[in-house]
């Protein structure tokens, strides 16, 4: 299908100022994403009230506004500008629930603003929690006991149904923000009050805890022709109860056996041509290491954290792609260096990411790891075994540390050490 004709002026939402959770990886997406439009000949316009990036710059888009990214600065753009079209889908979680507000408020219709890419319905069957709880099971794909709570009385109940641990996962939220696990009815009590809060439409699922479990990640894109390719799969070293932004991952897996990968690379096509996402989309599982039962864990419906990896580590550059499938284009018509989008790449190399925390700063932060992310960067490194890959990491990290040894832990007995990394 060729790129559409009937739209001139599109409007790119950023993601806003580089917060814990959600750091410069949408800012690659969306620099990305401006500079592919630019390409096939739309005149773009950008909000992001972050002028510490690239993307603000003057030659990456044709109109830049360093407006706060509130509903009402966005509407005052929107009506003066006139964009024929938005995209949703490249400014991270912040660009996403903007474009979600705007739609609801009926500004986009008052405007005849058209979303391009993946459709509102198909955001929100991956966003909501409950609609996509209904979505895995009409599928016949494996979902976690859980059920929604909007109060803190209603939550314990479902607790104490399912059996603790649980996990709280607030809807609408970017990097686990006010989630995490309860062992008990009081850290459940306590949590609640900040997950409803946080949340956006004051809605918490409440989860079965399958800590431990390995955690894999599938980086897909599809088109409108539902074309869908599995880009790049990747294994985070630590265990499911660590963020996977916080956690050390591998890019391709190292540990799953052919079965294994087919068979999460089959649930994952399978979800986001369920879902009619048109994009990159990042699904993320929990696979059980001592069978073969795993769980979907989650769906980003949108260029995520991982996107940005996933991209480097395969040399398949995901948020120009999806910036082209969003004006009509399918990805048999997109080429990569002479190649067309549609092929799957290869990787026959190692990358390792490490994630960077500010804890050297930051010294009476709680440095344990959960289901909120606490890392404000990440490093890198290619190389053709684990060893050389991971060492390199380590290396970039710009610790002081050359090799993962750290002289801290020299006189620590083995039980103490395993006390501790357990957290």
């Amino acid at each position: 299908m060729p790129k559409r004709k009937d739209i001139r002026k599109v409007l790119v939402i950023g993601s806003g100022p580089i917060v814990i959770g959600q750091a410069a990886e949408f800012d690659y997406a969306g620099t990305q994403a401006c500079l592919a439009l630019r390409e096939e000949g739309y005149e773009v316009v950008l909000v992001n009230s972050n002028p510490a990036t690239i993307m603000t710059d003057t030659h990456i888009a044709d109109k830049v506004y360093m407006e706060p990214l509130t509903l009402e600065y966005v509407a005052k753009i929107i009506r003066y500008e006139r964009p024929d079209a938005i995209v949703p889908g490249l400014g991270g979680q912040t660009g996403l629930n903007l474009a979600v507000q705007l739609a609801k408020k009926g500004i986009l219709a008052e405007c005849q603003v058209e979303i391009l890419g993946t459709s509102f319905e198909s955001i929100e069957r991956a966003e909501d929690r409950e609609l996509f709880k209904e979505l895995c099971q009409s599928l016949g794909e494996p979902v976690l006991p859980s059920e929604v709570a909007t109060t803190t009385d209603e939550a314990a109940e479902i607790a104490r149904k399912i059996g603790y641990p649980v996990v709280l996962r607030p809807a609408f939220t970017l990097g686990g923000t006010g989630g995490g696990f309860a062992d008990d009815e009081a850290q459940l009590r306590e949590m609640m009050r900040n997950a409803l809060f946080l949340s956006p439409v004051h809605q918490v699922l409440i989860e079965k805890s399958i800590k431990g479990y390995k955690e894999i990640e599938y980086e897909v894109i599809r088109d409108s022709n539902d074309t869908a390719i599995a880009i790049c799969n990747m294994e985070n070293i630590d265990p499911v109860g660590v963020h996977t932004g916080d956690s050390i991952v591998v890019a391709p897996s190292q540990t799953l056996t052919n079965r294994e990968y087919q068979m999460l690379r089959d649930s994952a096509l399978k979800i986001i041509r369920e879902l009619k996402i048109e994009g990159g989309c990042n699904v993320q599982f929990a696979l059980d290491p001592l069978s073969f039962e795993y769980y979907l864990i989650e769906v980003n419906p949108r260029v995520s954290r991982s996107s940005a990896l996933a991209s480097k580590a395969s040399g398949y550059p995901i948020a120009r792609v999806s910036a082209k499938i969003a004006v009509g284009l399918t990805l048999d018509e997109i080429r990569i260096a002479n190649t067309p989008a549609s092929f799957e790449p290869t990787l026959d190399y190692v990358v390792t990411k490490i994630a960077r925390f500010p804890f050297d700063k930051f010294s009476d932060a709680s440095n344990v790891l959960g289901t909120q992310m606490k890392a404000t960067g990440e490093v890198m490194a290619v190389g053709r075994t684990v060893e050389e890959s991971l060492l390199k990491a380590v290396r970039s990290l710009e610790t002081g540390v050359c090799h993962i040894h750290h002289r801290k832990f020299d006189d620590w007995t083995t039980d103490r050490l395993l006390e501790y990394i357990r957290t």
